[in-house]
Formats: structure tokens, C-alpha cells, sequence
């Protein structure tokens, strides 16, 4: 995911996508074929797999609760191998049906039918996990020589030996069975409920530019217009609107994040951001070093860059709306899909044809959803769903090159959760701080090959402008990202915090990061409450800047590789979350904990902004 998810509306065929352009110039706009899941909510196949579920998930239950230390000391039939494997064939119909409902709800969060369709199939799927959760807490109980003695002499179970090993990294912090179900069935009126708030306010939200009212993405993408007065329209209406719903986003951020502390609380991590390493399969102090190393460039990267801009367009300062305003030398003409699509799937053939070809299944079976339209949830995405069926990407696409950069984004995602589908339901998932190696990899060869045609020198400059700005966006913004929610879950423990205070504490981050040449004025304070991130995924955001700069390191070792570098690139993606980063990055000749290892990712940004400058004294 990027930093950046009626009574009977069926989401229309692709073929039916032309009314959803937002401009003609864009071409046909496809929309996902979701019925390659199910035809319709309604649809028996649907309401079959949930009866389906119900029936194996108490049955799976009735089977193995009370007997998996048993089941240890067997081999083959009624070991613990086939407990694995019945249990990993039900979260994949789960997964299914769950896909099913959110991308259903993603395409419409505003339809009142696709809401009650969502809320109702989360509850089905929360009573569901509740017969399951005995499963992994159990497993965990039983002594780990007693396991690893089971794995070994039992392949069935040795096959899920990355997810068992993994498994025991969360005994810990295990609460005891009745919690642990209570945690589950509380949580769809606790965090569930206020996620789903969040995107139903933030989907029915409209921003006034003019007499007209435009939802987020559109307004958001006027900050990208190059008439000054457009931009300061849209900030305008963006920070006028928040402000409306101030009390909203205040309520839902100091709910969440209260919530958040008592899960820590009670598991007992000792830091706000423990539980997300954990998840993240990263160490605390990787992310420190990180955390710091971005922190301390702040200075050689975004105070530098901006500065550079600011005079790029003949002022003192940048108005905090002005960041992300084309140079005078960026192409304004729009480009087409048809043109965005032959732009990514070249760039990925260009590294390997393998890659391409799964890039392009997304494209010829109908995989992505790429029009704004009112009520489709903001952003974009590429939902993985579940092995046995295949992903899907969910853009908004208005033509601008950072849309562009954006498709490849998402592609990226897709084709690693295509390879990794192959480990299976349990094994498939990789940890956030991996999941944006291929996203990140995908944008850079994107970009790449479109610097190696660019001839002209304005053309160039703007090129590598954005591309600055758009690792400052991911790199430096995440980073700031992070340590806003620090400071917010750290100040939540002392009590409820005021909108003011919030909006203090993001001051204060975004004056720090983005440096003296931007002009931060009265209305921003308001801007942390349309980030996603802060309320889906606490602590998410520091994944874009690990992916970021490991990509960045990444790519400076295709760039001097002999050949075989592409293969081991698909080797690390087919892994899944079957191995440690350190694991996967050694064949590179890259240690996620070596201190110089993000000073090496960060100096690529560096370069770039060299790059520039030269550019500007030529």
C-alpha cells in the first residue's frame, strides 16, 4: 500500500469502465472483475464458502483442540502436519471470502449495502477465527525440542517449519486462551469499528474548490496543478474540511490509540512501536538506526531539495501547498492509460520478461481498478487476497507521471505476492518492512528507463525533480510519519489528547523534516487526520523508508552485478515470509544492521540532488 483502504451495486465489468473516467484523455479506465472471487454478495458460491467455513472451522475445532501435543508425537495421519495443512486450507477460504467483502467495500465505502456487507462478513469471520484461535496458542505451548523433534522426523510438518519457528516469536507476549479470544471478539467494536469509521468519513468528505465539490483525491491532486492560485484553492478547502471534522478524527485517533496501549499493556511490549517490530519480523534497534539516519539527513536531503525548488520558482519560500508543485519544465500534457501501461510493463521487461508477463495478467484479466469515482476509497493498494485465487491493485489514476510511478508501485506488489503465493496461505505474507522491496524496485526501473530516453535537459531536470521528491516522500515524510505517532501514543498515556495538541505535535515533526524553505501557515495543523496509515496500521510507515532505502542499496548491486542478480531478485520475493531479512539480503551482500547500510541507501537521494544542482549550473 502506498504513502500513501449498495442496494444491489454490483461492480461493473471492465468493459463498462468508460463512464468512470474522470477525463477522456485518459483512454478506457478498467475496473476489477471481482466475480473471478464471486459473482455477486448475493451469489450461492458466496453464501456455500460461508456455510463451508462455519461447518469446517468447528469441525477443525472439535478435532484438534486439547490434542496437538499428542498430535506432536505422531507421523503422518493425526500429526501435527495435518492439522497444519487443514489449517492453512481454511484461512485461505477465509482469506477468500474476507478479499471478497473489503475490496467489494473499498470500491464503494459511501454505498450504506456494501457497509452492512463488510460489517457483517467481518463478524461472520471474527466468531469463525474464534474456533482457530486455540490452534497457535496451543502450538506455542508445546516445548520447542519437543517440536523441532517433530518437525524433523515429520515432513508434513517440517514444511511449515519458517512458520512455526516463526510462531514462537510471539510467545512472549501470548495471553492466556479465554483473553486471547475476548482480544478477538472485542475488537470489531474497539479498532475494526473505528477503522471503518475513519473510511466512511474520511469517503464522504468533500472539499470546496470553486463552487464545486471534489472528493479527497481529486483535491489532493490539485497540489500537483502548476497555477499557484489553484494549489492555495485546494489547500485551502483541504485544511477547511478537516478543520469541520476536527472532533471526528480527534475522537477516532485518541480511541485507537488508548486501544492500542491496553493490548501493549496487557502483552506487555516495553515500547509503543514493539508490537509492529514484532509483526514487521525486525529488530527495535535496525529501526532506531534507521529512525536516525533519516533524521540526521534531513538537512543533505529535503532542507537542501526545497530550498533548491523555492528558488526554482522565484520565491523566498514554499508554501506548505507549494511541495509537491511541478517545475515550470514538467510536461503537463496527461498520459494516457494506454501509454501508463506500456510505460511500466517496458521498464519491467527491461529487467526480466517473467516479471512483465505477470505485471501484464493484471492489465489482460482484469486485476485492477483504476478510476476515481465518488465513494472508491482513496489512495492506492494491491491487495494480495489469498494463493488459490490472485491479487488485486486499486489506483487512482489521473494521468499525472506520479500516477504513473504509482502503477508501478502497485504492480511491483502484485507480481511479489504472485511469486510468494506459492508458499502457501500461512507462509505467503512478507513482513511490511519486505513487502515494499518489490513496489519500491518496481518504481526505480519505471523510472530509469524513462531517464535513459530523456534527451532534453528541462525534461531531465523535471524527472529527476520528482523522483527527488518522490523518495523525499518516502523517505524523509515516513520517517516524520513515525515519529508524529510516537509522540501522540507517548502523550496518550498520559491522557485523552485535544485536536490542538495533535496538531502541535505534527507541527512540529513537519517543521524539523521539511526545513526552513517551506512556510508552514495557519490550516496545516489539520493534515495528520486524512493519513490512513496512522489509523489501519500504527507505526506502518516506517516500512516505505526501510523498503526505500534498501531498494536504493539494492539497485546500486544490480547495477555492478554479474549476471544471475535477477534470479536471486525472484528468489528473495518467492520467499514470502519464510526468511529473515538478514537471511534474504545476504546473497546481495547487504546487513540490514550494519549502520553504513542506510547511509548507503540515503546517499543515492543525495546523488540525485546533486545531479540536480549540476543540472541547474549548466
Amino acid at each position: 500500500m502506498r504513502p500513501s483502504a449498495p442496494a444491489i451495486l454490483e461492480i461493473p465489468a471492465a468493459t463498462d469502465a468508460v463512464a468512470a473516467a474522470t477525463d477522456p484523455a485518459l483512454g478506457l479506465l478498467p475496473v476489477w472483475k471481482l466475480s473471478d472471487l464471486y459473482p455477486a454478495k448475493d451469489a450461492p458460491a458466496f453464501t456455500a464458502d460461508m456455510a463451508k467455513a462455519e461447518k469446517l472451522a468447528i469441525a477443525f475445532e472439535e478435532k484438534w483442540k486439547g490434542r496437538l501435543a499428542e498430535a506432536a508425537a505422531k507421523t503422518g495421519a493425526g500429526g501435527i502436519g495435518e492439522a497444519l495443512g487443514e489449517y492453512e486450507a481454511l484461512d485461505d477460504l477465509l482469506g477468500k471470502i474476507g478479499s471478497f467483502a473489503g475490496l467489494t467495500y473499498f470500491s464503494d465505502t459511501s454505498s450504506p449495502a456494501n457497509g452492512k456487507f463488510y460489517g457483517d462478513v467481518q463478524a461472520k469471520l471474527t466468531d469463525l477465527s474464534s474456533h482457530l484461535l486455540f490452534f497457535s496458542l496451543e502450538l506455542n505451548r508445546i516445548d520447542d525440542a519437543v517440536m523441532d523433534a517433530c518437525m524433523d522426523r515429520d515432513p508434513a510438518a517440517g514444511h511449515y517449519r519458517p512458520w512455526i519457528v516463526d510462531l514462537r516469536k510471539d510467545k512472549p507476549f501470548q495471553l492466556e486462551d479465554k483473553l486471547e479470544q475476548l482480544f478477538l471478539e472485542k475488537s470489531m467494536t474497539s479498532a475494526a469499528a473505528f477503522n471503518r469509521l475513519f473510511d466512511e468519513t474520511m469517503a464522504e468528505l468533500r472539499f470546496e474548490v470553486d463552487g464545486g465539490k471534489l472528493p479527497l483525491e481529486v483535491t489532493l491532486n490539485m497540489l500537483q496543478e502548476p497555477e499557484p492560485e489553484v494549489r492555495a484553492k485546494a489547500a485551502a478547502a483541504l485544511s477547511k474540511t478537516f478543520g469541520e471534522n476536527l472532533r471526528v478524527f480527534t475522537l477516532i485517533t485518541n480511541t485507537l490509540a488508548k486501544d492500542k496501549e491496553i493490548s501493549d499493556r496487557w502483552r506487555g511490549f516495553e515500547d509503543i512501536a514493539d508490537s509492529r517490530h514484532l509483526a514487521n519480523r525486525v529488530e527495535r534497534e535496525v529501526v532506531d538506526a534507521l529512525a536516525e539516519a533519516v533524521k540526521q539527513a534531513y538537512p543533505r536531503l529535503s532542507h537542501r531539495y526545497y530550498a533548491m525548488k523555492a528558488k526554482w520558482l522565484g520565491m523566498e519560500q514554499l508554501n506548505f501547498w507549494d511541495r509537491n508543485a511541478p517545475l515550470p519544465e514538467t510536461p503537463t500534457a496527461l498520459i494516457p492509460w494506454t501509454d501508463a501501461k506500456e510505460t511500466v510493463l517496458s521498464a519491467y521487461r527491461g529487467f526480466a520478461p517473467e516479471m512483465a508477463d505477470i505485471a501484464g495478467r493484471f492489465f489482460d484479466e482484469e486485476w485492477i481498478d483504476a478510476p476515481v469515482r465518488p465513494g472508491k476509497a482513496p489512495g492506492a493498494f494491491a491487495h494480495p487476497v489469498v494463493p488459490s485465487a490472485h491479487p488485486y491493485v486499486l489506483v487512482n489514476y489521473m494521468g499525472k507521471p506520479r500516477d504513473v510511478m504509482t502503477l508501478a508501485h502497485e504492480l511491483g506488489h502484485g507480481v511479489h505476492q504472485v511469486l510468494a503465493g506459492g508458499q502457501g496461505a500461512l507462509m505467503c505474507q512478507t513482513p511490511l518492512t519486505l513487502a515494499e522491496t518489490a513496489s519500491v524496485f518496481g518504481e526505480m526501473l519505471t523510472f530509469r528507463a524513462l531517464l535513459e530516453k530523456t534527451r532534453d535537459k528541462r525534461e531531465r531536470k523535471a524527472m529527476l525533480a520528482q523522483k527527488v521528491e518522490d523518495m523525499i516522500n518516502t523517505v524523509v515524510r515516513q520517517v516524520a510519519f513515525y515519529q508524529f505517532e510516537r509522540k501522540v501514543h507517548t502523550a496518550r498515556k498520559e491522557g485523552e489528547l485535544t485536536a490542538e495538541q495533535i496538531g502541535e505535535l505534527w507541527l512540529s515533526v513537519q517543521g524539523e523534516s521539511l526545513g526552513p524553505a517551506i512556510r508552514i501557515s495557519e490550516g496545516y495543523e489539520t493534515w495528520w487526520t486524512y493519513i490512513p496509515h496512522f489509523i489501519h496500521s500504527p507505526f506502518y510507515v516506517y516500512a516505505y523508508a526501510f523498503g526505500d532505502c534498501l531498494v536504493n542499496s539494492l539497485y546500486a548491486v544490480y547495477q555492478n552485478a554479474a549476471p544471475g542478480f535477477q534470479q536471486k531478485y525472484f528468489e528473495l520475493l518467492k520467499a514470502g515470509g519464510t526468511k529473515h531479512h538478514s537471511e534474504l539480503l545476504k546473497p546481495f551482500g547487504l546487513d540490514a544492521t550494519d549502520p553504513s547500510f542506510w547511509s548507503k541507501g540515503l546517499s543515492m537521494i543525495e546523488s540525485l540532488i546533486d545531479e540536480l544542482e549540476a543540472l541547474d549550473r549548466a
